[in-house]
């Protein structure tokens, strides 16, 4: 088996960390989400590749080992759409499937929608197109605790980070993010309150696989992933009447506690979802959790490729 080979590659005013594994000319580019970096897609990548596809992985910038931009606190989704497009010019790739988790199905299919001639497809898992601004995220409709809007509060992540080790802190949101309640702290609690340290790990997510994930939020801390995402998820995004047109496939697990923010489950399985996304097909996986690709990645890994290898490119 051929290695994960690594990399950084200029792109606007910062270098990415990038995994690349596999050839040929279809291309096949990993965003994570949140708090996941380029190594969540470990298996989907190894996946691809055996299956002929190139596959590249990258950690956002602010992430892991991706230089930090100058002014984190001015970091938006269009940082993230326009990182992807300069990726690809940057690797001489004209053309690619993209596939977004959690976070990182916005800039998916946001870089389908203004750069439909870059985009021959759009995998996202656990979260289903959504455009940044007031309305992706309605705040009333959500407990106080909710642990989105506690992180939109400048200082209060940091000051319950800070409490404990960055390890434990990953462990921690691991841990919260696999059950299927939504993440909500009392009035007495904060976020890392929530998990005790007695709690085990998913079975599907080893103490190596922690180390790697620590290792690389030690270098970047969370000061950007806090900003891009949550910080900056009410920041409009200029398109109008947005599309996308390419091919796309939404991965749900049935137990994904994103299913439980308010008018989600509705949105997806009502079908509303495809008046931006027409050539939309949604999958639900019965015993999937937030991290699906993690917990049962061969079962992802068939659904992937299969979709992969439907398209004519």
């Amino acid at each position: 088996m051929e290695k994960i080979k690594h990399s950084h590659v200029a792109v606007r005013d910062v270098k990415l960390h990038v995994a690349e594994i596999g050839e040929g000319p279809k291309v096949v580019v990993f965003l994570h989400g949140f708090p996941e970096i380029w190594y969540t897609w470990r298996h989907q990548m190894i996946g691809v590749a055996d299956a002929g596809y190139r596959a590249v992985a990258f950690d956002f910038r602010g992430y892991g080992l991706s230089d930090q931009p100058l002014d984190p606190e001015k970091g938006s989704f269009a940082d993230l759409v326009e990182d992807v497009v300069a990726l690809l010019d940057a690797l001489g790739i004209a053309k690619a499937f993209l596939v977004g988790k959690d976070f990182g199905a916005l800039p998916a299919y946001l870089v389908a929608a203004v750069k439909p001639e870059r985009v021959c497809g759009v995998i996202t898992l656990g979260i289903p197109f959504m455009l940044p601004g007031p309305s992706a995220f309605p705040s009333h409709l959500f407990p106080k605790g909710f642990y989105i809007l506690r992180w939109q509060e400048p200082g209060r992540a940091e000051a319950d980070f800070g409490r404990v080790d960055v390890k434990t802190v990953i462990r921690n949101i691991y841990i919260l993010f696999s059950r299927s309640e939504l993440p909500v702290a009392g009035d007495d609690q904060e976020i890392m309150d929530l998990v005790d340290e007695s709690i085990p790990l998913p079975p599907w997510f080893s103490e190596e696989d922690l180390a790697a994930y620590a290792s690389l939020y030690e270098k970047s801390g969370f000061r950007f992933a806090l900003q891009v995402p949550y910080r900056s998820m009410g920041r409009e995004y200029a398109i109008a009447d947005p599309k996308v047109t390419a091919p796309a496939l939404l991965i749900m697990g049935e137990k994904d506690y994103v299913l439980k923010f308010p008018g989600m489950e509705d949105y997806i399985r009502t079908g509303q979802v495809k008046h931006f996304v027409p050539n939309l097909d949604i999958t639900f996986m019965p015993e999937g959790s937030h991290f699906v690709h993690e917990q049962l990645p061969e079962q992802v890994n068939a659904l992937v490729v299969n979709f992969l290898n439907k398209q004519n490119i």
